[in-house]
């Protein structure tokens, strides 16, 4: 059980991209060097990424189960995995408050839009959540310390930096954003590979 919980881990990360970049590459007129993921929640089709949105947060806190499992009491093992639990928290009100309109999507006529209450929300959900997230990989850098493992904590420490640098860059191009985000989730994957490894090992 503890083994499936934990990729549960290593799915949501590519799941959310791979639906994502679906749907970026087929849905006019968005452009991912102008738009946001979370935008793919507008518009008729919204109901997809929404979608998407609940199963990586299931995916995420059936994950944050599997390292408590894993860890078991050791080092990182308190609270790496409620940190997680967060960041699969946070998807689901990024599921229940959409980001707004705004950069020709979801049509030509929505360009730069004032922040509402519901994007407002939306935008704190993703940023307490991906910083939940850099905090449990920093946190699980004490699970790899204590198995020897030191290019495991080494990146465990640069990739939240990374992130950080992504969200960081934003405000020149949403794609910084986005690099930022997607990395935090494919680290996601990797770390939890590494764990479900090591269970029972």
């Amino acid at each position: 059980m503890t083994r499936t919980l934990l990729a549960c881990g290593i799915v949501a990360g590519p799941w959310f991209l791979g639906v994502a970049l679906v749907q970026g590459l087929t849905r006019e007129p968005f452009d991912f060097t102008r738009n946001a993921i979370s935008q793919l929640s507008l518009g008729d089709l919204g109901w997809i990424q929404v979608t998407s949105f609940v199963i990586t947060a299931c995916l995420a806190l059936a994950a944050s189960i599997g390292l408590r499992r894993a860890l078991n009491g050791g080092p990182g093992g308190t609270w790496a995995p409620r940190l997680v639990a967060v960041f699969g928290a946070s998807f689901l009100a990024n599921a229940a408050f959409s980001a707004d309109p705004g950069a020709g999507f979801p049509d030509a006529g929505h360009q730069a839009a004032v922040l509402s209450t519901t994007g407002a929300i939306h935008m704190a959900g993703a940023m307490v959540g991906f910083l939940s997230l850099c905090a449990a990989f920093v946190v699980m850098g004490r699970h790899f310390a204590a198995r020897g493992e030191r290019g495991w904590v080494i990146a465990s420490r640069l990739v939240p930096v990374g992130v950080l640098a992504g969200f960081a860059g934003s405000s020149a191009t949403v794609m910084a954003f986005t690099a930022g985000a997607g990395l935090g989730l494919i680290w996601l994957a990797v770390a939890s590979a590494r764990v479900r490894a090591t269970v029972n090992a």
